[in-house]
Formats: structure tokens, C-alpha cells, sequence
């Protein structure tokens, strides 16, 4: 698959885990780095929300997570958004890896061109196509 003009390098947050999913994207020829890889196994473990949000902003990442609570959470809404935050969220709790990734690789042009506006915003990616979720819930 060939990286699509445009999608910026990506940040993955914990909650889609450190090996599989990142191994999956990678595979599939996307740069990314891992909250693991960036803060260092246990410390990823407690690095806050706001402050890998302010990361991801500022290097200019795009931010794939599992977690749409996130914008329902005053604190980290106010971080994503003084941070100009792109975010794409899987919504479901219960798919595994695979479904994640397969996912974000069909619709990798349509977060590509999401990425060519600026943030702050939220995407939910679903089966059939990516969301723009309000981002005061």
C-alpha cells in the first residue's frame, strides 16, 4: 500500500497497544511512533493525556486512538484544542488489531485529505467511513 500525499506522520496513544497495531500500520508503509516508543516502557504508562496531546500537536502528528471519551473530558477537550490536535478514534471497544488497522488503511486517502485542514477535530473511523465528531459533546 503507498502512503497517501499528505498524511502526516501519526502518533499512537496507548489504547491501541504497543505491538500489533503499530507493527500492522508500519507493515503497510505509514511512519508512526508509538507513546511507548517516545516516552519508554513504564513511563508510557504515566504520561498524561494533556501532555501527549501538547506532543502531538506540536510535532504536528496525527493522533490515532480507541478512546471518543476523550473529547468529553474537559481538560484533555482544552489541551486537543490550544494544541490544534488531529484525532482519529476507534469507537468500538471489541474489534481486535486487525479490524483496527484494516480500518485506518481503508480509509487512509479520506484521513489524508481530513489532515489537510487544520485542527483541532476528531474523526470516529467506523467500518463504512470516518465521522467528524463535535468536539463539545
Amino acid at each position: 500500500m503507498s502512503r497517501p500525499d499528505g498524511l502526516p506522520d501519526l502518533f499512537l496513544d496507548r489504547s491501541l497497544g504497543r505491538i500489533q497495531v503499530p507493527r500492522l500500520l508500519r507493515d503497510s508503509g505509514l511512519r508512526l511512533v508509538t507513546l511507548a516508543e517516545h516516552y519508554g516502557i513504564p513511563s508510557d504508562e504515566d504520561v498524561s493525556d494533556v501532555d501527549w496531546l501538547e506532543l502531538a500537536g506540536t510535532e504536528g502528528w496525527a493522533e490515532l486512538m480507541k478512546d471518543a471519551r476523550i473529547r468529553g473530558r474537559a481538560v484533555e477537550r482544552e489541551a486537543g484544542q490550544a494544541f490544534g490536535v488531529r484525532c482519529f478514534c476507534i469507537t468500538r471497544q471489541d474489534l481486535t488489531a486487525a479490524q483496527m488497522v484494516e480500518r485506518h488503511l481503508n480509509h487512509l486517502d479520506a484521513i489524508a485529505a481530513a489532515c489537510q485542514e487544520p485542527g483541532p477535530f476528531i474523526y470516529a473511523v467506523q467500518e463504512r467511513r470516518i465521522e467528524r465528531l463535535d468536539l463539545n459533546p
